[in-house]
């Protein structure tokens, strides 16, 4: 708890938040649900004690929330320790402030004495703001490595304050930001140095989050049947941008759209996709804070090309498949003329995402992870880069967003850098809401 100094004038909160680096009693994996905001289409995590939703951001190196701005509401850490120092080197390089940096202006002279500040950000308008690194109260349920789900467990981790005014664009009730990048002050990171489970977390959008090395079970066409998906799931190497050395990276080297005997490959330069490594530049970074993947323009006109060429040669013969007028933010829509296959959807362009680096198979993208319906046409959901410029920091070739990463089981093990993809589970038949956690 927090002891206060009290004066004639103010009471400041004069204790310290603990860095939880030691491995806690009991080790169980934790399991959080996941939901999707229909109004944003960001994701949020429901980990908070209090249980007021976090948005879930893949490039985020930090968890923060809103405090309430009076000196003793919170504890904090010192200035000069250790943690503080690493919080600080993961501040984002460029951002606007929503109060010019100002945001514990207010506080006494003493009251911020020795507290380390850091800069919580908005990873949907770029702002961000100054707040006291301090702890924030967790729970979350566990479980023993089977489907059982067990009981909660409290916990506590290091995160920002930040002012109401950063929640612009954010999910109405969320309350702040759960960044889950490859830093050492991220979600993962904190769950992994408390309780020693294993440098490993998984995602299941728009169902739940696993963190900890465990089996995730999901079920097969016949729903008595489970089987650990991370066992059979291809894995890709992870990439390292040493610009950007918490995001997540994969080292896509091509692009191609296959429809019946029609191939097409985008016609891109040689290293293309590549991260140049000197100015940080370029790569294929996922993102839980985009909605729909997105692309430099160069990249998008080459696949643009590409997918146009595979529908027009793919079609069936006599069909009355044809380009229509997009409906914006989409470019690529077509007159919704696709036949539908038996168990899986729509037939429609599979969309290769070429994998190097010792990858054990390229990432595919089926009908229902890329098509979206708008007003009678079936539109693309992969846009070019707009004006603003890339939703995510690095100015990476590709930023791969929600929509293409749901219905994925997407296991990061940080431990061995690569990540496991399932791809679109209702094509094999299963699907995030196929587990036995939070059945309803």
């Amino acid at each position: 708890m927090c002891s206060t100094v009290s004066s004639s004038r103010h009471s400041s909160c004069c204790c310290h938040a603990h860095a939880r680096w030691r491995t806690v009693t009991g080790n169980h994996q934790m399991i959080s649900k996941i939901a999707k905001d229909p109004v944003t289409s960001l994701y949020t995590i429901s980990i908070k004690a209090d249980q007021s939703p976090l948005v879930v951001d893949l490039a985020g190196s930090l968890v923060w929330s809103t405090c309430p701005p009076s000196a003793a509401a919170h504890s904090t850490v010192q200035c000069e320790s250790a943690t503080c120092a690493m919080a600080k080197e993961q501040s984002p390089p460029r951002c606007r402030y929503v109060d010019g940096g100002r945001f514990w202006e207010n506080r006494q002279p003493g009251s911020t004495e020795c507290a380390c500040t850091v800069h919580p950000l908005n990873p949907v308008t770029g702002e961000c703001s100054t707040g006291d690194l301090t702890s924030l109260a967790m729970s979350a349920n566990t479980t023993n490595g089977t489907m059982e789900l067990r009981p909660e467990e409290s916990f506590a981790v290091l995160g920002a304050c930040a002012p109401s005014r950063l929640l612009t664009s954010l999910p109405v009730g969320a309350t702040g930001v759960a960044g889950l990048s490859r830093g050492p002050l991220s979600l993962p990171s904190q769950l992994t140095a408390q309780r020693g489970f294993g440098n490993k977390f998984a995602l299941c959008l728009p169902d739940f989050a696993i963190f900890g090395d465990t089996p995730v079970y999901l079920s097969v066409p016949d729903p008595r049947i489970y089987i650990d998906y991370t066992t059979t799931i291809p894995y890709t190497p992870l990439v390292t941008n040493p610009a950007n050395t918490g995001g997540h990276y994969i080292p896509v080297k091509g692009i191609s759209v296959s429809w019946h005997a029609a191939d097409a490959t985008a016609a891109l330069p040689r290293g293309g996709l590549d991260i140049d490594v000197r100015t940080g530049r370029g790569g294929v970074v996922l993102s839980t804070t985009t909605p729909y993947t997105i692309m430099r323009p160069d990249v998008f006109r080459a696949f643009a090309m590409a997918f146009d060429d595979a529908i027009m040669r793919g079609k069936i013969p006599m069909t009355t498949m044809r380009r229509v007028q997009a409906t914006k933010p989409f470019e690529l829509c077509y007159n919704g003329a696709f036949p539908m296959l038996k168990r899986s959807g729509y037939d429609m362009p599979y969309i290769k995402l070429e994998l190097g680096n010792g990858a054990t198979r390229n990432w595919t993208l089926f009908n229902s992870n890329y098509m979206v319906q708008v007003e009678g046409a079936m539109c693309v959901g992969i846009l070019p880069m707009g004006p603003r410029g890339m939703p995510v920091a690095g100015e990476p070739a590709v930023v791969i967003g929600g929509k293409q990463l749901e219905d994925n089981l997407l296991v990061f093990d940080l431990e061995k850098q690569r990540l496991g993809f399932s791809m679109l589970l209702p094509y094999q038949l299963s699907s995030c809401r196929s587990s036995n956690f939070f059945r309803n």
